[in-house]
Protein backbone atom coordinates (compact mmCIF):
# COMPACT_ATOMS: atom_id res chain seq x y z
CA UNK A 1 0.00 0.00 0.00
CA UNK A 2 1.48 3.63 -1.33
CA UNK A 3 2.25 6.19 1.68
CA UNK A 4 1.54 9.36 1.05
CA UNK A 5 0.95 8.91 -2.64
CA UNK A 6 -2.70 10.25 -3.12
CA UNK A 7 -2.10 13.09 -5.22
CA UNK A 8 0.23 11.77 -7.05
CA UNK A 9 -1.81 8.50 -8.04
CA UNK A 10 -4.93 10.55 -8.96
CA UNK A 11 -2.42 12.35 -11.22
CA UNK A 12 -1.86 9.56 -13.25
CA UNK A 13 -5.10 8.20 -13.54
CA UNK A 14 -6.30 11.56 -14.63
CA UNK A 15 -4.09 10.67 -17.67
CA UNK A 16 -5.40 7.13 -17.47
CA UNK A 17 -9.05 8.32 -18.44
CA UNK A 18 -8.49 10.82 -21.00
CA UNK A 19 -9.44 9.70 -24.30
CA UNK A 20 -6.91 8.95 -26.78
CA UNK A 21 -2.82 8.30 -25.52
CA UNK A 22 -0.60 9.94 -23.50
CA UNK A 23 2.63 10.94 -22.74
CA UNK A 24 3.61 11.54 -18.62
CA UNK A 25 6.96 12.42 -17.21
CA UNK A 26 7.26 11.33 -13.64
CA UNK A 27 11.26 12.12 -12.03
CA UNK A 28 12.69 12.86 -8.82
CA UNK A 29 15.51 11.58 -6.92
CA UNK A 30 16.89 8.15 -6.84
CA UNK A 31 14.64 5.93 -4.26
CA UNK A 32 11.80 8.72 -3.95
CA UNK A 33 10.03 6.29 -4.69
CA UNK A 34 9.25 6.65 -8.52
CA UNK A 35 9.46 3.38 -9.18
CA UNK A 36 6.95 1.96 -7.10
CA UNK A 37 3.91 4.40 -7.58
CA UNK A 38 3.80 3.52 -11.43
CA UNK A 39 3.84 0.07 -11.08
CA UNK A 40 1.45 0.09 -8.09
CA UNK A 41 -0.61 2.62 -9.81
CA UNK A 42 -0.54 0.26 -13.17
CA UNK A 43 -1.11 -3.21 -11.48
CA UNK A 44 -4.87 -3.76 -12.67
CA UNK A 45 -4.29 -2.44 -16.02
CA UNK A 46 -2.43 -3.81 -19.36
CA UNK A 47 1.28 -2.90 -18.84
CA UNK A 48 4.18 -3.42 -19.99
CA UNK A 49 7.54 -2.35 -17.93
CA UNK A 50 10.71 -1.81 -19.03
CA UNK A 51 14.29 -0.90 -17.19
CA UNK A 52 16.70 1.16 -19.51
CA UNK A 53 20.41 0.88 -19.38
CA UNK A 54 22.62 2.94 -19.01
CA UNK A 55 23.58 1.53 -22.71
CA UNK A 56 24.28 2.41 -26.73
CA UNK A 57 21.20 1.89 -28.60
CA UNK A 58 21.76 -1.50 -30.20
CA UNK A 59 22.31 -3.10 -26.72
CA UNK A 60 19.42 -1.00 -25.46
CA UNK A 61 17.47 -3.13 -27.92
CA UNK A 62 18.75 -6.34 -27.11
CA UNK A 63 17.94 -6.17 -23.51
CA UNK A 64 14.06 -4.97 -24.69
CA UNK A 65 13.57 -7.51 -27.39
CA UNK A 66 15.05 -10.28 -24.84
CA UNK A 67 12.60 -9.14 -21.79
CA UNK A 68 9.93 -9.63 -24.61
CA UNK A 69 11.49 -12.77 -25.37
CA UNK A 70 11.12 -14.05 -22.09
CA UNK A 71 7.47 -12.79 -21.55
CA UNK A 72 6.58 -15.31 -24.26
CA UNK A 73 6.61 -12.51 -27.51
CA UNK A 74 8.68 -13.60 -30.21
CA UNK A 75 10.56 -10.97 -31.33
CA UNK A 76 14.22 -10.14 -33.75
CA UNK A 77 17.59 -10.37 -32.02
CA UNK A 78 18.20 -6.76 -32.04
CA UNK A 79 14.53 -5.36 -33.43
CA UNK A 80 14.04 -1.78 -34.26
CA UNK A 81 12.33 1.18 -32.19
CA UNK A 82 8.91 0.40 -34.06
CA UNK A 83 8.93 -3.44 -34.18
CA UNK A 84 10.16 -2.99 -29.97
CA UNK A 85 6.58 -0.46 -29.54
CA UNK A 86 4.53 -3.21 -31.77
CA UNK A 87 5.34 -6.20 -29.59
CA UNK A 88 5.02 -4.31 -25.96
CA UNK A 89 1.25 -3.43 -26.64
CA UNK A 90 -1.38 -5.49 -26.64
CA UNK A 91 -4.18 -5.55 -29.22
CA UNK A 92 -6.98 -4.96 -27.21
CA UNK A 93 -9.27 -1.92 -27.28
CA UNK A 94 -8.48 -1.14 -23.51
CA UNK A 95 -6.22 1.43 -22.74
CA UNK A 96 -2.95 0.23 -22.49
CA UNK A 97 0.27 1.34 -20.00
CA UNK A 98 4.03 1.29 -21.15
CA UNK A 99 6.75 2.44 -18.55
CA UNK A 100 10.03 3.25 -19.31
CA UNK A 101 12.24 3.84 -16.30
CA UNK A 102 15.23 5.36 -16.13
CA UNK A 103 14.27 6.82 -19.92
CA UNK A 104 17.04 9.19 -20.02
CA UNK A 105 19.05 6.58 -20.96
CA UNK A 106 16.87 5.86 -24.15
CA UNK A 107 17.55 9.66 -24.93
CA UNK A 108 21.01 10.05 -24.74
CA UNK A 109 21.78 6.63 -26.62
CA UNK A 110 19.30 7.20 -29.30
CA UNK A 111 18.56 10.69 -30.09
CA UNK A 112 16.07 9.59 -32.77
CA UNK A 113 13.93 7.44 -30.10
CA UNK A 114 11.56 10.14 -28.84
CA UNK A 115 10.22 10.72 -32.16
CA UNK A 116 9.85 7.42 -33.35
CA UNK A 117 7.73 6.75 -30.38
CA UNK A 118 5.64 9.65 -30.62
CA UNK A 119 5.52 8.91 -34.23
CA UNK A 120 4.30 5.12 -33.75
CA UNK A 121 1.83 6.04 -30.93
CA UNK A 122 0.40 8.89 -33.11
CA UNK A 123 -0.06 6.20 -36.28
CA UNK A 124 -2.27 3.57 -33.61
CA UNK A 125 -5.07 5.94 -32.67
CA UNK A 126 -7.27 4.73 -34.28
CA UNK A 127 -6.58 1.14 -32.92
CA UNK A 128 -5.26 1.53 -29.87
CA UNK A 129 -4.48 3.98 -27.00
CA UNK A 130 -1.37 4.44 -24.51
CA UNK A 131 -0.24 6.18 -21.41
CA UNK A 132 3.57 6.18 -21.83
CA UNK A 133 5.10 6.93 -18.32
CA UNK A 134 8.89 8.21 -18.63
CA UNK A 135 10.42 7.80 -15.52
CA UNK A 136 13.59 9.82 -14.56
CA UNK A 137 16.48 9.69 -11.50
CA UNK A 138 18.03 12.67 -13.13
CA UNK A 139 16.26 15.85 -12.02
CA UNK A 140 19.02 18.05 -13.35
CA UNK A 141 18.60 16.63 -16.89
CA UNK A 142 14.69 16.52 -16.83
CA UNK A 143 14.64 20.18 -15.93
CA UNK A 144 17.37 21.71 -17.40
CA UNK A 145 18.25 19.04 -20.76
CA UNK A 146 15.25 17.15 -21.39
CA UNK A 147 13.29 19.65 -23.71
CA UNK A 148 16.02 20.61 -25.77
CA UNK A 149 17.01 16.63 -26.26
CA UNK A 150 13.29 16.12 -27.45
CA UNK A 151 12.82 18.67 -29.69
CA UNK A 152 9.72 19.20 -31.39
CA UNK A 153 8.84 16.04 -29.69
CA UNK A 154 8.66 18.00 -26.30
CA UNK A 155 5.31 19.01 -27.47
CA UNK A 156 3.63 15.64 -27.23
CA UNK A 157 4.20 15.56 -23.33
CA UNK A 158 0.77 15.93 -21.98
CA UNK A 159 2.14 15.70 -18.27
CA UNK A 160 5.07 16.17 -15.51
CA UNK A 161 5.15 15.61 -12.51
CA UNK A 162 8.08 15.44 -10.12
CA UNK A 163 7.99 13.23 -7.05
CA UNK A 164 8.64 14.98 -3.91
CA UNK A 165 10.17 13.26 -0.62
CA UNK A 166 7.79 12.15 1.74
CA UNK A 167 7.12 14.17 5.26
CA UNK A 168 8.16 13.13 8.71
CA UNK A 169 4.60 12.15 9.47
CA UNK A 170 4.76 9.66 7.08
CA UNK A 171 8.34 7.99 8.38
CA UNK A 172 6.57 8.04 11.78
CA UNK A 173 3.96 5.38 9.92
CA UNK A 174 6.88 3.46 8.99
CA UNK A 175 8.58 3.31 11.94
CA UNK A 176 5.57 2.95 14.48
CA UNK A 177 7.72 1.67 17.64
CA UNK A 178 9.85 4.56 17.19
CA UNK A 179 9.66 7.23 19.72
CA UNK A 180 9.26 11.11 18.82
CA UNK A 181 13.05 11.73 19.97
CA UNK A 182 14.31 8.46 17.70
CA UNK A 183 11.56 9.21 15.11
CA UNK A 184 12.91 12.88 14.44
CA UNK A 185 16.55 11.83 14.95
CA UNK A 186 16.12 9.14 11.89
CA UNK A 187 14.24 11.69 9.60
CA UNK A 188 17.38 13.69 10.08
CA UNK A 189 19.49 11.62 9.01
CA UNK A 190 17.54 9.91 6.45
CA UNK A 191 15.01 13.05 5.28
CA UNK A 192 11.87 11.61 3.28
CA UNK A 193 13.72 9.14 1.74
CA UNK A 194 11.35 5.79 1.71
CA UNK A 195 14.76 4.30 -0.65
CA UNK A 196 16.89 4.47 2.29
CA UNK A 197 14.27 3.80 4.95
CA UNK A 198 13.89 0.38 3.44
CA UNK A 199 17.29 0.13 4.28
CA UNK A 200 16.72 0.36 8.08
CA UNK A 201 15.17 -2.22 10.68
CA UNK A 202 11.46 -1.30 12.43
CA UNK A 203 12.95 -3.26 15.33
CA UNK A 204 16.13 -1.75 15.69
CA UNK A 205 16.55 1.67 17.83
CA UNK A 206 17.88 4.51 15.93
CA UNK A 207 21.60 3.78 17.17
CA UNK A 208 21.31 0.26 16.00
CA UNK A 209 20.01 1.52 12.62
CA UNK A 210 23.21 3.99 12.31
CA UNK A 211 25.63 1.59 13.41
CA UNK A 212 24.89 -1.32 11.30
CA UNK A 213 23.65 0.36 7.93
CA UNK A 214 25.86 3.38 7.73
CA UNK A 215 28.75 3.67 10.04
CA UNK A 216 29.52 -0.32 9.58
CA UNK A 217 31.90 -0.92 6.29
CA UNK A 218 29.62 -3.78 4.82
CA UNK A 219 26.30 -1.49 5.93
CA UNK A 220 24.16 -0.92 3.28
CA UNK A 221 24.25 2.70 3.56
CA UNK A 222 27.87 3.02 4.02
CA UNK A 223 29.23 4.34 0.39
CA UNK A 224 25.37 5.56 -0.45
CA UNK A 225 26.79 9.35 -0.44
CA UNK A 226 29.40 8.82 -2.44
CA UNK A 227 27.11 7.10 -5.00
CA UNK A 228 24.54 10.32 -4.83
CA UNK A 229 27.85 12.30 -5.71
CA UNK A 230 29.55 10.21 -8.42
CA UNK A 231 26.45 9.39 -10.13
CA UNK A 232 25.73 13.09 -11.60
CA UNK A 233 29.13 14.74 -10.83
CA UNK A 234 32.54 14.66 -11.91
CA UNK A 235 35.58 16.62 -9.81
CA UNK A 236 34.46 14.64 -6.60
CA UNK A 237 37.42 16.20 -4.73
CA UNK A 238 36.14 19.95 -5.60
CA UNK A 239 32.45 19.11 -4.61
CA UNK A 240 33.42 17.03 -1.36
CA UNK A 241 35.73 19.99 -0.11
CA UNK A 242 32.37 22.81 -0.45
CA UNK A 243 30.12 20.08 1.07
CA UNK A 244 32.93 19.54 4.14
CA UNK A 245 33.12 23.35 4.31
CA UNK A 246 29.29 23.97 4.24
CA UNK A 247 28.86 21.03 6.79
CA UNK A 248 31.19 22.96 9.28
CA UNK A 249 29.46 25.92 9.86
CA UNK A 250 30.77 27.80 6.11
CA UNK A 251 27.67 29.00 4.46
CA UNK A 252 28.31 32.24 2.83
CA UNK A 253 30.26 32.57 0.04
CA UNK A 254 33.48 34.06 1.07
CA UNK A 255 33.58 32.00 3.98
CA UNK A 256 33.74 28.75 1.68
CA UNK A 257 36.51 30.76 -0.19
CA UNK A 258 38.73 31.18 2.65
CA UNK A 259 38.23 27.50 3.62
CA UNK A 260 38.27 26.06 0.42
CA UNK A 261 41.06 28.15 -1.37
CA UNK A 262 39.15 27.87 -4.42
CA UNK A 263 38.01 30.67 -6.53
CA UNK A 264 34.88 32.83 -5.97
CA UNK A 265 33.33 31.88 -9.31
CA UNK A 266 34.89 28.36 -9.32
CA UNK A 267 32.58 28.29 -6.01
CA UNK A 268 29.96 29.90 -7.48
CA UNK A 269 29.69 27.68 -10.46
CA UNK A 270 30.02 24.42 -8.61
CA UNK A 271 27.27 25.62 -5.96
CA UNK A 272 25.10 26.14 -9.05
CA UNK A 273 25.65 21.92 -9.67
CA UNK A 274 25.13 21.17 -6.44
CA UNK A 275 21.59 23.46 -6.62
CA UNK A 276 20.49 21.70 -9.31
CA UNK A 277 20.97 18.48 -7.87
CA UNK A 278 19.02 19.74 -5.01
CA UNK A 279 21.84 18.81 -2.79
CA UNK A 280 22.17 22.48 -1.46
CA UNK A 281 20.33 25.11 -1.41
CA UNK A 282 20.36 29.14 -1.04
CA UNK A 283 18.65 30.32 1.48
CA UNK A 284 16.03 33.28 0.61
CA UNK A 285 14.80 35.17 3.63
CA UNK A 286 11.26 36.27 4.00
CA UNK A 287 10.88 39.88 2.51
CA UNK A 288 10.05 42.00 5.14
CA UNK A 289 10.43 45.63 5.93
CA UNK A 290 14.21 45.51 7.66
CA UNK A 291 15.86 44.39 5.07
CA UNK A 292 19.05 45.47 6.51
CA UNK A 293 19.50 43.34 9.28
CA UNK A 294 18.68 40.04 7.12
CA UNK A 295 21.82 37.49 5.85
CA UNK A 296 22.11 37.31 2.34
CA UNK A 297 23.87 35.20 0.14
CA UNK A 298 23.52 32.30 2.76
CA UNK A 299 24.09 28.52 1.38
CA UNK A 300 23.13 25.17 3.36
CA UNK A 301 23.20 21.11 2.34
CA UNK A 302 19.43 19.74 2.45
CA UNK A 303 19.57 16.70 1.27
CA UNK A 304 19.44 14.98 4.88
CA UNK A 305 21.97 11.88 4.23
CA UNK A 306 24.71 14.11 2.64
CA UNK A 307 24.70 16.60 5.50
CA UNK A 308 24.98 13.66 7.69
CA UNK A 309 27.60 12.27 6.03
CA UNK A 310 29.69 15.44 5.85
CA UNK A 311 29.40 16.40 9.23
CA UNK A 312 30.00 12.77 10.97
CA UNK A 313 31.68 10.29 8.52
CA UNK A 314 33.39 12.60 6.12
CA UNK A 315 35.92 13.95 8.57
CA UNK A 316 35.58 11.15 11.21
CA UNK A 317 37.05 8.63 8.32
CA UNK A 318 40.58 7.57 10.15
CA UNK A 319 38.79 7.53 13.25
CA UNK A 320 35.75 5.18 12.18
CA UNK A 321 38.21 3.03 10.36
CA UNK A 322 40.05 2.50 13.71
CA UNK A 323 37.38 2.22 16.06
CA UNK A 324 34.10 0.10 16.59
CA UNK A 325 30.69 1.49 15.30
CA UNK A 326 29.24 1.72 18.31
CA UNK A 327 32.33 4.13 19.77
CA UNK A 328 31.84 6.26 16.95
CA UNK A 329 28.12 6.61 17.54
CA UNK A 330 28.49 7.55 21.43
CA UNK A 331 31.79 9.83 21.16
CA UNK A 332 31.62 11.65 17.50
CA UNK A 333 27.87 11.62 17.21
CA UNK A 334 25.78 11.82 19.88
CA UNK A 335 27.18 15.14 21.53
CA UNK A 336 26.14 17.31 18.56
CA UNK A 337 23.19 14.91 17.04
CA UNK A 338 20.75 17.43 18.63
CA UNK A 339 21.82 20.64 17.08
CA UNK A 340 22.49 18.47 13.83
CA UNK A 341 19.04 17.33 14.25
CA UNK A 342 17.49 21.16 14.35
CA UNK A 343 17.72 21.42 10.23
CA UNK A 344 14.91 18.71 9.79
CA UNK A 345 13.37 19.23 13.06
CA UNK A 346 12.09 22.52 11.65
CA UNK A 347 11.16 21.09 8.51
CA UNK A 348 8.86 18.88 10.35
CA UNK A 349 7.22 21.88 12.41
CA UNK A 350 6.84 23.18 8.85
CA UNK A 351 5.23 20.37 7.85
CA UNK A 352 2.67 20.46 11.08
CA UNK A 353 1.75 23.64 10.30
CA UNK A 354 0.84 22.92 6.29
CA UNK A 355 -1.03 19.85 7.71
CA UNK A 356 -3.57 21.99 10.14
CA UNK A 357 -3.65 24.58 7.86
CA UNK A 358 -5.33 22.15 4.88
CA UNK A 359 -7.52 20.87 7.83
CA UNK A 360 -8.94 24.15 8.70
CA UNK A 361 -7.04 24.49 12.04
CA UNK A 362 -4.73 27.78 11.37
CA UNK A 363 -5.50 30.84 12.37
CA UNK A 364 -6.25 32.31 9.20
CA UNK A 365 -5.47 31.08 5.44
CA UNK A 366 -2.22 31.40 4.91
CA UNK A 367 -0.88 33.27 1.63
CA UNK A 368 3.04 32.88 1.85
CA UNK A 369 5.47 31.29 4.28
CA UNK A 370 8.95 31.23 4.74
CA UNK A 371 11.80 31.74 7.46
CA UNK A 372 14.21 34.97 8.30
CA UNK A 373 17.76 34.50 8.02
CA UNK A 374 18.94 37.62 10.58
CA UNK A 375 22.44 38.76 10.65
CA UNK A 376 21.79 38.68 14.85
CA UNK A 377 19.43 35.22 14.66
CA UNK A 378 16.71 33.10 12.66
CA UNK A 379 12.81 33.07 12.65
CA UNK A 380 12.12 29.25 11.50
CA UNK A 381 8.48 30.16 10.54
CA UNK A 382 6.92 32.77 9.12
CA UNK A 383 3.35 32.90 7.66
CA UNK A 384 1.38 35.61 6.54
CA UNK A 385 -2.17 35.72 4.83
CA UNK A 386 -3.24 38.32 2.19
CA UNK A 387 -4.00 40.74 4.82
CA UNK A 388 -1.17 40.63 6.31
CA UNK A 389 -2.02 38.72 9.29
CA UNK A 390 1.43 36.90 10.74
CA UNK A 391 2.14 34.27 12.79
CA UNK A 392 5.68 33.05 13.97
CA UNK A 393 7.05 30.53 15.04
CA UNK A 394 10.20 29.45 17.04
CA UNK A 395 11.55 25.26 16.68
CA UNK A 396 13.30 24.15 19.56
CA UNK A 397 15.20 20.86 19.95
CA UNK A 398 18.35 21.02 20.91
CA UNK A 399 17.88 21.95 24.51
CA UNK A 400 15.92 19.40 27.43
CA UNK A 401 13.73 22.38 27.94
CA UNK A 402 11.89 25.39 25.74
CA UNK A 403 14.03 28.20 27.67
CA UNK A 404 12.03 31.63 28.29
CA UNK A 405 14.72 33.16 26.93
CA UNK A 406 14.51 31.90 23.01
CA UNK A 407 11.24 33.23 23.88
CA UNK A 408 12.17 36.79 24.52
CA UNK A 409 14.83 36.78 21.98
CA UNK A 410 12.39 35.70 18.92
CA UNK A 411 10.67 38.77 20.47
CA UNK A 412 13.95 40.75 19.80
CA UNK A 413 14.16 39.14 16.46
CA UNK A 414 10.70 40.22 15.46
CA UNK A 415 11.28 43.78 15.83
CA UNK A 416 14.55 43.81 13.84
CA UNK A 417 12.45 42.11 10.78
CA UNK A 418 9.81 45.21 11.49
CA UNK A 419 7.36 42.06 11.81
CA UNK A 420 4.30 42.32 14.35
CA UNK A 421 3.22 38.87 15.82
CA UNK A 422 -0.77 38.21 16.11
CA UNK A 423 -0.24 34.71 16.99
CA UNK A 424 3.19 32.97 17.74
CA UNK A 425 3.72 29.61 17.87
CA UNK A 426 6.93 27.25 19.88
CA UNK A 427 7.72 23.80 19.45
CA UNK A 428 10.03 20.96 20.82
CA UNK A 429 10.34 17.28 21.30
CA UNK A 430 11.25 17.99 25.19
CA UNK A 431 9.33 20.40 27.25
CA UNK A 432 9.01 23.92 28.12
CA UNK A 433 10.31 26.02 31.28
CA UNK A 434 7.97 26.79 34.40
CA UNK A 435 8.28 30.74 33.46
CA UNK A 436 7.38 30.02 29.42
CA UNK A 437 4.17 27.71 30.53
CA UNK A 438 2.94 30.42 32.47
CA UNK A 439 3.25 33.16 29.91
CA UNK A 440 1.53 30.83 27.86
CA UNK A 441 -1.71 31.15 30.18
CA UNK A 442 -1.96 34.65 30.27
CA UNK A 443 -1.46 35.02 26.22
CA UNK A 444 -3.91 34.05 23.82
CA UNK A 445 -1.89 34.32 21.03
CA UNK A 446 0.92 32.46 22.51
CA UNK A 447 0.90 28.42 21.67
CA UNK A 448 3.78 25.63 22.89
CA UNK A 449 3.22 22.78 20.76
CA UNK A 450 5.21 19.86 22.24
CA UNK A 451 5.78 17.35 19.66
Amino acid sequence: MLTGRKKEVQYLQKFFEKNGSQFVVIYGQRGVGKTRLVREFADESPCFYYACREAGEREQQFQWGRELSDAGIAVEEFPTWQELFEASLQDIPDKQILVLDEFQYLMKSSPSFIEEMAAFVEGQAEKRSVLVIMVSSSTSWVENSMVKKMGMAAYKISGLLKIKPLGFFELREAFPNYSSEQAFGLYAVLGGNPGLWKCMSPTKNLKENICDTILSPVGALHDECRRILSEELRELGVYQTILSALASGHHKLNDIYAYTGFSRAKISVYLKNLMELELIEKVFSYDTAGREHMQKGVYRICNHFVHFTFTYLYPGSSKLAAVAEEDFYERDIVPTFRRFMSYAFKEACREYMMREAARGEFPFRISSVGEWAGKAGDIDIIAQSESGETLLAVCQCEREAFPYEDYEWMLFLAEKAKLSADHIWLFTDKEFDARLMAEARGKENLSLILF
